[in-house]
């Protein structure tokens, strides 16, 4: 993808080219990429330059023009996502420093922002778009997009990007063709949502946005109807896909992954339900950006990836965690703290082990379950149950125990197919492949058959860490 140094968002969708055929779509409706862009120049755009503009759009699409209005001109834009608490917003503010809000009205972080500006962002219906777009307002100033981060608990931090930092990563992956239509269960407004809508913007190729709130069966359908070609998720988004009726309704040419460890169950899974596609999973977080994406088909990233000289993304591991230096990365935390070490390095708190010359995720670091003083991640041990005839997805959590201090204990959604009568059949299965696998303080104590599991807005299972 050709980008050109210094130019806004809206400069690089023009320039990726205004095909009649080009759209965006959300669950309220479909407007081409040429009318967005045009309905992104007005005279409101000189009195943003050089403001810090909060925006709190409910509709996606609203969102997509609010950027393509915003990058170049504002110095900085505040992205809301969907489901910031009200009670979060004063410190927002204070913090970013907000001079304005741009809103559709929508969006419930937008009405307790009293004494600020308040300026509109709708999406028109789609429209005739004269050829070529009148030129637009300069916008040579490099502007900063606050991104929050999906914390499990309290207020999310500030992460300061660039749309060069961005829009780095967009080279990785497929060479996709303009006529792709991307889509991703991630919302737009977080960092992995963000990448496959540049992705579409920048590289000429259309989408399908997924909407908070929506039914997975619902955006399924949207999802296949726009005829989606590219589509990116974390492992849980897909387990909940796979597990809809409504997955056949697609047929990617290309299953992305990411957020979340991919264990060696939901790439077979994934490559047994589409296996048309190409399926790759990806490392990236808000702070650290995108590091590498992996295609082969296995958990787990080559060792040959650490302290590789002339890398798009320097990588290494230090106490076990795995470390990452690139342009991809975000510059700081807008309200202060280190995002990034003496060397330039971010922490990004992934706990990794070598086995048999590759490196795989044993889980986040805060996320640890002391078993007697023994250490255990959650995920080492789910990545043996997904494994399991049977299991459609588990968490691991702690217990409290009067005597160890914490048990391991493992909520478990099964097959459809998997009747009462099946259930002893499969916990026992399920204990005795954990303790070939594992030592006898990570095997559950107890397993425990439940509906369905809780998936945070993040699109990752919900954890509470201590």
């Amino acid at each position: 993808m050709q980008r050109t140094e210094r130019r806004s968002l809206w400069h690089l969708t023009v320039a990726a080219g205004l095909a009649p055929g080009r759209f965006m779509e959300d669950a309220q409706g479909r407007v081409g990429v040429a009318a967005l862009a045009a309905g992104a120049i007005g005279p409101s755009l000189e009195k943003l330059r050089g403001q810090s503009v909060l925006v709190a759009c409910g509709r996606p699409l609203a969102f997509v023009q609010a950027l393509l209005r915003l990058d170049g001109v504002a110095a900085r834009i505040v992205i809301c996502p969907p489901d910031l608490a009200p009670a979060f917003l004063p410190a927002v503010i204070a913090e970013a420093r907000a001079d304005a809000i741009m809103t559709d009205g929508a969006a419930p972080a937008a009405h307790p922002a009293a004494g600020l500006p308040v300026l509109a962002c709708h999406v028109a219906p789609e429209l005739a778009v004269k050829h070529p777009l009148p030129a637009d307002q300069d916008r040579g100033a490099e502007t900063e997009w606050i991104l929050f981060t999906s914390g499990t608990s309290g207020r999310p931090k500030l992460v300061v990007h660039t749309l060069s930092s961005l829009t780095g990563p967009l080279d990785d992956g497929p060479a996709a063709s303009k006529d792709a239509v991307w889509s991703t269960f991630y919302d737009v407004r977080r960092y992995g949502g963000m990448q496959i809508l540049l992705r579409a913007l920048v590289g000429g190729g259309s989408m399908v946005l997924s909407q908070a709130g929506e039914a997975a069966a619902a955006f399924l359908g949207r999802a296949g109807a726009g005829g989606v070609t590219h589509m990116s998720g974390t492992p849980s988004h897909w387990r909940r896909a796979l597990m809809s009726a409504a997955a056949d309704q697609i047929s990617p040419r290309y299953v992305r992954l990411s957020g979340e460890i991919a264990d060696q169950a939901i790439l077979n899974n994934l490559a047994a339900a589409f296996p048309a596609a190409a399926i790759a999973h990806a490392f990236a977080s808000t702070e650290a950006g995108v590091a590498f994406e992996i295609g082969d088909g296995l958990a787990g990233f080559p060792a040959a990836l650490i302290g590789r000289p002339g890398s798009k993304a320097e990588l290494r591991v230090k106490n076990g965690s795995l470390h990452i230096r690139s342009a991809r990365t975000a510059s700081r935390y807008l309200g202060g703290g280190d995002l990034k070490d003496a060397e330039g390095f971010v922490d990004t708190g992934d706990m990794v082990a070598l086995r048999g010359g590759r490196y795989h995720f044993a889980g986040r670091r805060e996320g640890v379950i002391n078993v007697g003083g023994q250490k255990v991640h959650p995920e080492e041990v789910e990545a043996v149950i997904n494994q399991q005839p049977g299991v459609r997805m588990a968490q691991v959590r702690a217990q409290p125990s009067p005597i160890t201090g914490s048990l391991v204990v493992a909520d478990i959604v099964l097959e459809p197919s998997a009747g009462p009568e099946s259930l002893a059949d499969i916990k026992a299965a399920i204990l005795a492949a954990c303790r070939a696998a594992l030592p006898a303080h990570k095997v559950p104590a107890l397993l425990r058959a439940v509906t369905s599991l809780d998936i945070a807005e993040s699109g990752k299972l919900a954890r509470r860490y201590a």
